[in-house]
């Protein structure tokens, strides 16, 4: 009888909390006026298009970070709460040694400009590119929930563009298919400006963005893996897709910053999906 009233209340806890997300995230609908966020198929579509042409010469890509500086100026010396997100492309080195240096940059700026553009029509910002790594960052200052839960989706549409949209034509041209890891964590960071000028280069600095690169490089092939601040942010139903993964202590000696317990790592046993 006992049991029975522990599952009631665990049940009635889940429904509260399915009740609370879905009412932050209908109001936050309501109250938007942003255009909506491209579906997946249109993104793979649209990447499938680029790729072909800029294979044979007839696109060139073009990235710009302005619109995340533009944003991050107007919080410079500040802390702010954000989402951030790091994509690394897998066996790029292995890339480097056997095709020709012309064809590798195209592949490697495909790959940037693609998940520059689901990253910005998922309402996120890129921060930098690292090597074949795109930084980002989702803001959470007004909706931890909604901030979250668009850089999870964000990272499921990445791995739907590289294997639907990309690999596709890749695989016409006989070149190896990419892979993509995603890890990312939420937290508070501080903005940096590296100079006095307006122009000058901005940067984030912070144990989040430690966390997230941490978890990244953990991460498998075609995986995501998200930190236990944005894990708890997320829908039940979303929760269910992500199991907790045990590290080992030379691995992982990362802690909460509020309990000082050791810091919580979730991946999505089907993200390919």
């Amino acid at each position: 009888m006992a049991a029975a009233k522990e599952q009631k209340n665990e049940g009635g806890q889940d429904n509260a909390s399915k009740g609370l997300f879905n009412m932050i995230m209908n109001n936050e609908s309501k109250s938007s006026e942003e255009a909506k966020i491209v579906d997946s198929e249109t993104l793979v579509s649209q990447t499938q298009d680029r790729l072909w042409r800029a294979l044979k010469r007839r696109f060139q890509y073009d990235v710009s970070l302005q619109s995340g500086q533009e944003f991050l100026l107007n919080h410079v010396s500040t802390k702010v709460p954000l989402v951030i997100t790091y994509a690394d492309l897998v066996g790029s080195t292995n890339m480097s040694m056997t095709l020709p240096a012309d064809k590798l940059t195209t592949i490697i700026r495909a790959f940037t400009y693609e998940m520059s553009q689901v990253i910005y029509n998922h309402k996120g910002y890129v921060l930098k590119y690292v090597g074949d790594a795109v930084i980002s960052f989702f803001p959470a200052s007004y909706n931890k929930l909604l901030a979250c839960d668009r850089a999870v989706q964000c990272s499921k549409s990445m791995l739907a563009v590289v294997k639907n949209g990309i690999n596709p034509i890749l695989n016409q041209y006989d070149y190896p298919e990419l892979n993509v890891k995603i890890g990312m964590d939420e937290g508070e960071n501080v903005i940096v400006q590296y100079g006095h000028d307006r122009s000058s280069q901005i940067d984030i600095l912070g144990y989040c963005m430690n966390i997230a690169a941490k978890i990244t490089s953990l991460t498998g092939p075609n995986k995501i893996s998200i930190g236990q601040y944005v894990y708890e942010m997320l829908h039940p139903s979303i929760k269910s897709r992500f199991s907790e993964v045990k590290f080992s202590a030379e691995e992982w000696r990362y802690t909460d910053r509020h309990t000082g317990q050791l810091y919580k790592v979730y991946s999505m046993s089907d993200a390919g999906r």
